[in-house]
């Protein structure tokens, strides 16, 4: 179930981070999310512990017991506390009715939702737990799985100490083919041994010296009434050892069957038999009419009416049962000595289509659950059982009555509640669906969102673009000191006469695509591109005052990234031309429909003309920008006087090299 999975993901988030889980599940080829009552591959689950194993490097006993002890809080997280903490009330209880709740909930959600281990196509595993003397446990695990025999001491474990108060120990002491059950199964002995433990409260405020339990044991002893405290000894020593397999002293044992100041016993109740049974055989037969006596032969002796109703062939005194029934659960041979050996367990019938009437032979097999009482005095063996059905549905196909239930019996109630939970179970599912597809469309759209954003700030600066979006307004702002650059190809009107459209699109895009690259290198904002003529600008439109380095050395770039693309026409390296500028300039957005961000100013005229005026495969510098950069570690080389149009003459210089920077580190390559 989802239920699984996302309790993995939960562990892995909640402990290791986002990350770690994005990385996980990525590698193990799974998806991000998983509903709750939806069933899934076990290969799924597998893959993502496996997966987990090698990037945590923990191995995979200590992830599974980690699991184990999660998926138990997890558990209790998800609502199912009070269910496991009411299935018994020491750890040998607790343990021994597991398989009860395996099959309630299978009643409940129309499939088993296992606890303790993965689910397969509504297999759950099954426990047996057998006393020894000494107080230990040895704890039977079946489970058609392999390898995840590790989760079980992580959630026994976590159980023990939250429900019980006790520490557990638990070791493998024996793994092997189980040869008692059909069916391949691994069976993994546990040897559970117990110690119990002060509550967190309790050690901090008491002290667990043997002086202060000493005090401890008188104080109760004086509170006691004599003559109730020699009937609970007496009792202690006619039962021999204690019910529950943890070693208790037996102040404790008195304090817990006797109440404090009153005297009444608590746990000394011994039931009271008549000397013979005052039922009659029909009203006996009719009272429970589901269920059966069978000898150790498997002979049938009797059967309650539903059943014979049903299954007409019991009817015949001395038929042999495994005739008519297989044992679906637990998975053992249909022999007596198998039955006695798991009789702690739910025992799950179905009849046998090759034996039924001719007008059953149609319909679904009908599946009996309960419980095995062996009869010492009869030798014989008593299953009250009711019908193992989950919904209305199911009672119809079997073509099956309400009445045909005894009114004592909570199956009845059981079909009509779950009918209506398993519409809420389907609600729910609904519910998930659609949470999962918001989800799904959510993340497409955050997508798409950020795909929009990258676009708009392609075009715009961050900044102005976020204040566009909100409906403010940009002002125009005054820079004072920023440094422009403007670029050409020489010879391009030649070029483009001389070669298709296509070509001169394809040689702009693979330069373009290389000054584009730059200016993230060097942070410096492209203003716009126009034909051949691209615009760059440092210092706005955030100021820095590293402008003229940044551009000064994105004109290096610039000078290199060129020498790789090719002239359509003569096929040789392209040549551009450089200008660059420092001055004050006036920045704002103009226009509504596609707004531009755009530079005003004498300074842009300049710069310009430097481009224009300039010398093919050469970086072309007004006084300004070589006042910037003239103790920046750049080597630069006089020009001298030149006549700019519109601007007479101008004294300019020419940028060669950056005197510290590699040619590597100008283009941002590794």
């Amino acid at each position: 179930y989802g239920f699984i999975n996302t309790c993995l993901k939960s562990l892995v988030v909640e402990k290791y981070g986002e990350e770690t889980w994005e990385k996980l599940r990525l590698q193990a080829g799974v998806q991000d999310s998983f509903l709750t009552f939806e069933v899934y591959k076990d290969e799924i689950t597998m893959q993502l512990v496996d997966k987990a194993c090698k990037i945590l490097g923990v191995p995979a006993d200590m992830v599974l017991k980690e699991f184990g002890e999660y998926f138990f809080e997890f558990c209790k997280r998800s609502g199912y506390d009070h269910m496991l903490r009411t299935l018994g009330g020491n750890l040998y209880e607790f343990i021994e009715n597991l398989d009860a709740l395996h099959s309630y909930l299978s009643l409940s959600y129309q499939a088993i939702l296992v606890l303790f281990v993965f689910p397969q196509e509504m297999n759950a595993p099954s426990f047996r737990v057998e006393k020894n003397e000494d107080g230990s446990m040895h704890l039977h695990y079946y489970s058609d799985r392999r390898g995840l025999c590790h989760i079980v001491p992580g959630i026994i474990g976590a159980a023990a100490l939250d429900f019980f108060n006790t520490e557990i120990s638990m070791e493998i002491v024996n793994q092997t083919e189980e040869e008692e059950r059909t069916g391949k199964k691994e069976h993994i002995v546990f040897l559970v041994t117990q110690n119990p433990v002060f509550l967190y409260k309790e050690r901090n405020k008491f002290s667990s010296s043997p002086q202060y339990l000493a005090d401890s044991e008188k104080q109760i002893e004086n509170q006691l009434n004599t003559e109730d405290l020699e009937k609970a000894k007496n009792t202690i020593r006619e039962r021999g050892s204690s019910v529950c397999p943890v070693k208790k002293s037996h102040w404790k044992t008195i304090r817990g069957m006797i109440t404090l100041g009153k005297g009444k016993l608590l746990g000394g109740f011994d039931p009271v038999y008549p000397k013979s049974l005052w039922i009659d055989t029909k009203a006996f037969c009719n009272g429970l009419p589901f269920h059966m006596v069978f000898d150790k032969e498997l002979r049938v002796k009797q059967a309650g009416v539903s059943i014979q109703k049903i299954v007409p062939g019991l009817q015949t005194t001395g038929i042999c049962l495994d005739h008519y029934f297989s044992i679906v659960h637990p998975e053992i041979p249909f022999t007596i000595s198998s039955i006695q050996k798991f009789i702690n367990s739910q025992f799950v019938f179905q009849t046998r289509r090759e034996m039924m009437p001719e007008s059953w032979k149609q319909r679904p097999m009908l599946q009996l659950r309960g419980q095995m009482i062996w009869m010492e005095s009869l030798q014989c063996m008593l299953y009250l059982c009711s019908p193992l059905l989950r919904t209305l549905h199911e009672l119809e196909e079997r073509q099956m009555h309400i009445a045909d239930i005894a009114p004592h019996d909570v199956t009845r109630d059981l079909i009509l509640l779950n009918q209506q939970r398993l519409a809420e179970m389907e609600l729910s599912n609904q519910l998930e669906r659609k949470k999962e597809e918001l989800r799904i469309l959510s993340q497409h759209l955050e997508e798409e969102k950020k795909k929009t954003e990258a676009l708009l700030y392609a075009m715009l600066p961050q900044h102005v673009a976020n204040q566009l979006k909100e409906g403010k307004r940009v002002e125009a702002g005054e820079f004072k000191e920023c440094t422009i650059l403007f670029s050409d190809v020489v010879t391009f009107t030649t070029i483009c006469a001389q070669c298709e459209p296509i070509q001169i699109v394809l040689m702009l895009n693979s330069m373009y695509l290389q000054f584009d690259r730059l200016t993230t290198v060097h942070d410096v904002y492209k203003v716009e591109t126009i034909g051949d003529a691209y615009m760059v600008v440092g210092g706005v439109p955030v100021p820095v005052p590293s402008h003229a380095e940044r551009v000064a050395n994105f004109a290096l770039g610039m000078i290199i990234a060129a020498k790789g693309v090719q002239n359509p026409v003569s096929g040789n390296p392209i040549q551009i031309r450089v200008g660059i500028h420092t001055g004050p300039v006036l920045a704002g957005v103009v226009g509504e429909k596609m707004p531009r961000y755009c530079l005003f100013g004498d300074t842009v005229n300049i710069a310009s003309r430097m481009e224009s005026h300039g010398v093919p495969s050469k970086i072309h510098l007004s006084s300004s920008a070589y006042r910037c950069l003239k103790y920046k570690n750049f080597e630069m080389t006089e020009r001298g006087e030149i006549e700019v149009k519109g601007k007479g003459k101008m004294h300019t210089y020419f940028l060669l090299r950056n005197k510290t920077a590699t040619e590597n580190e100008i283009m941002g390559r590794p």
